[in-house]
């Protein structure tokens, strides 16, 4: 827990009590990091990972593509922006479907912008997620390069009264995010239309009113922009339920099919999901995937998932798209990765990241399918990305042209 230096010289003589921490984040190894809550009470376990991007942290911590997954900021100022109802992400606004925990290097200042609606820490309350500041995150994210993600537990008490023995047991005994479905708690309960378009600065989300293309996208955990950018893009968007069969999205007379970002372990998922979208390649449908939705595709053609140790989180990360040669900065949040190595002779790799060389798009050779790691409707570059869903459109204007031949 931090202190500045006169709180601990006064503490140590006698003089005063030395604060007492209101937070903790208890490792699955035993160890203890100390410091003070914020965001509501309560204890969560999941996995900790760091992002380092320095804007963003409303998206990110309502990305359903987080659950299960407690967020190490590395930017150490984070809420001073606050929050507004526009910028979730997910596609329930009152739940909880992000991530369950966050770790914070300094305290929540009051919000300074003009869109702000509420104040971090008070978001951070309504939406249930507990929060853990005062610590040295730039320690915490040198661990978890060494060592790898690790589970955990984070709580937050008023009074700073904590169960530690039962929380040293919560967290060693969670079993991980390896061989865990988290998409039946962030998917959609029901189908439903889509027809919100992008943001523009003084008039807010549009509609798309003259769609050209109708899209059934799959969610998995989508995210809200996704949808904006498919409906800025020309298209009418029905959204179904995971565990949508490929003869209900067939009748449903797509253009094209779009498999969503969501959470936990793509080979765990893709149980129930690889089947179903071997089902839609074989129909010819123009097909376009974007991380989770990436993941499973790869193995529908024939590839191999793993875990990576770290990850990638953040808004910072070169990826080159292989056919054109031009090289986008990114967003991207992923804990299991495409193998690359697995591929098979049909699939060829269109983008790679260029921190560690690791696979971050495919192409299915002869067929209108294609998928990246990343998330092209982020916007770091700003809009370096969002090529991809023009190349989807385009994909279906083709197909449709063919077909009426």
């Amino acid at each position: 827990m931090t202190q500045d230096k006169t709180a601990t010289a006064g503490a140590s003589a006698g003089l005063w009590a030395e604060p007492k921490a209101t937070a903790l984040l208890v490792l699955a190894d035993g160890t203890v990091l100390e410091g003070f809550g914020v965001g509501a009470t309560g204890s969560a376990v999941g996995e900790v990972c760091f992002n380092t991007a320095m804007t963003g942290y409303e998206e990110i911590l309502t990305d359903p593509s987080y659950a299960g997954q407690i967020i190490t900021f590395t930017f150490p100022h984070v809420g001073n922006v606050g929050t507004n109802e526009e910028d979730v992400e997910s596609l329930n606004m009152a739940a909880r479907p992000g991530a369950c925990g966050v770790i914070l290097r300094t305290d929540i200042t009051a919000p300074s912008n003009y869109r702000a609606t509420r104040a971090l820490n008070d978001w951070l309350k309504a939406r249930g997620i507990i929060g853990l500041a005062g610590i040295d995150t730039r320690a915490l994210t040198a661990l978890i390069r060494e060592k790898g993600m690790p589970n955990a537990v984070i709580a937050h008490d008023a009074n700073g009264k904590f169960d530690l023995p039962a929380l040293k047991k919560q967290a060693a005994e969670w079993p991980g995010l390896v061989g865990m479905d988290l998409v039946p708690m962030v998917t959609s309960a029901q189908r439903f239309s889509w027809d919100e378009t992008e943001w523009v600065w003084g008039e807010g989300y549009g509609r798309q009113d003259k769609p050209e293309f109708h899209v059934v996208a799959i969610d998995y955990g989508i995210k809200r922009n996704i949808l904006r950018l498919l409906a800025s893009a020309g298209c009418k968007v029905t959204v179904v339920p995971a565990t949508t069969s490929a003869e209900d999205i067939m009748a449903l007379k797509p253009d094209g099919v779009f498999l969503s970002n969501g959470p936990g372990d793509p080979a765990e998922t893709g149980k129930y999901a690889v089947p179903v979208i071997k089902s839609l390649i074989d129909t010819g449908k123009p097909t376009f995937g974007i991380c989770l939705g990436h993941q499973m595709l790869g193995l529908a053609l024939g590839g191999t998932t793993m875990k990576m140790h770290q990850g990638h989180h953040g808004a910072n990360h070169p990826v080159k798209d292989m056919t054109t040669g031009k090289v986008e900065i990114t967003s991207m949040n992923h804990g299991f990765a495409l193998d690359k190595e697995s591929l098979p002779a049909d699939v060829e790799q269109t983008h790679v990241s260029l921190f560690d060389g690791s696979n971050a798009g495919i192409a299915l050779k002869g067929k209108p399918v294609f998928s990246v790691q990343y998330h092209p409707e982020a916007s770091p570059g700003p809009r370096d990305s969002h090529y991809l869903f023009q190349r989807f459109v385009d994909s279906m204007r083709k197909a449709k042209a063919k077909q009426s031949a």
